[in-house]
């Protein structure tokens, strides 16, 4: 039985689309159809009901890919292992991350890590989406945040805080801001998560915490199109440090409250590492993580 197929079968599982599994695979939907057609065939079975507009597994389909799945992965776990004997790391890294970090964190040091590891081809795909892993035969993610429980596997990449910010041309023509509670009285550059676009909560030396209310006329899912009004002079934003750091130190950004740890959600932020469940690590995956942990 070809392994190829038995991998496009699983893929069409998780994905509930040929379309979609051609597209990630640029193949033509009709390839994937009959691919699968001759796997039915050569089971005897039929694995997918088809109509025009849907597309659903069948009970013996369903029974079948249970039991392939975990099969697929100890195969791929075999083929790791024997390609990554001669500690060389090859082949294709696919990694996700959100816009913002990946633009920020991982895209400029991509250059010497292409120079430490010319055999292995990195996959990048920067969305702001919760990519589901196994689906997207996605090796590694980089989330930020609180993470949700799930069979995945995570690890810390590095501790994240932020700061409330804003540029010295907006704050030379602004009220004063001495104190958290200041800001409600000034324009708020917003993040449309929720939380994010009504409160920011600060906590200061002794630990008691205060809420204070924002708001403002510019909402941006982005962190660097926040960081770039911010710089312009349009408002406060709350931004990550691995994003303003620099900012700050040449000046084009203040750190309005230095004394307050400050947040719109959880006090404890971090970036994660997000593998899928593994006994065994691939080295390119290894080499990527240790990468970044020392880079970032």
């Amino acid at each position: 039985m070809d392994l190829s197929v038995l991998k496009l079968f699983v893929e069409v599982m998780r994905r509930g689309s040929f379309a979609s599994v051609a597209r990630e695979r640029n193949l033509d939907p009709s390839s994937v159809s009959r691919a699968i057609a001759s796997l039915e065939e050569e089971l005897g079975i039929r694995l997918f009901q088809r109509t025009t507009r849907k597309l659903s597994a069948t009970e013996a389909g369903m029974i079948y890919f249970e039991r392939i799945e975990p099969l697929l992965e100890e195969i791929q776990q075999a083929i790791d292992i024997a390609t990554d004997m001669d500690g060389q790391p090859k082949g294709t890294l696919r990694v996700t991350a959100s816009v913002s970090f990946g633009l920020k964190c991982i895209v400029p040091l991509l250059p010497k890590f292409n120079s430490l590891y010319p055999a292995l081809t990195v996959d990048l795909l920067l969305t702001d989406a919760v990519v589901d892993l196994l689906a997207e035969q996605i090796d590694l993610a980089v989330r930020l945040g609180l993470l949700a429980d799930s069979t995945l596997i995570a690890q810390q990449l590095m501790r994240t805080h932020y700061s409330v910010c804003a540029s010295p041309g907006y704050l030379k023509c602004s009220p004063p801001l001495e104190k958290p509670s200041d800001v409600e009285q000034h324009q708020c550059l917003l993040f449309p998560l929720s939380g994010f676009r009504s409160r920011w909560i600060f906590k200061d030396r002794q630990g008691e915490l205060s809420d204070v209310s924002v708001s403002g006329h510019i909402v941006i899912s982005n962190a660097i199109a926040l960081q770039q009004c911010a710089i312009a002079g349009m408002g406060l934003a709350l931004l990550p440090n691995w994003l303003i750091d620099e900012d700050l130190r040449v000046g084009s950004l203040v750190n309005l409250f230095p004394d307050y740890d400050v947040t719109a959600t959880n006090f404890y932020t971090a970036a994660w590492f997000v593998y899928p469940t593994r006994t065994y690590i691939p080295l390119k995956v290894h080499v990527f993580m240790e990468f970044l942990k020392k880079s970032v």
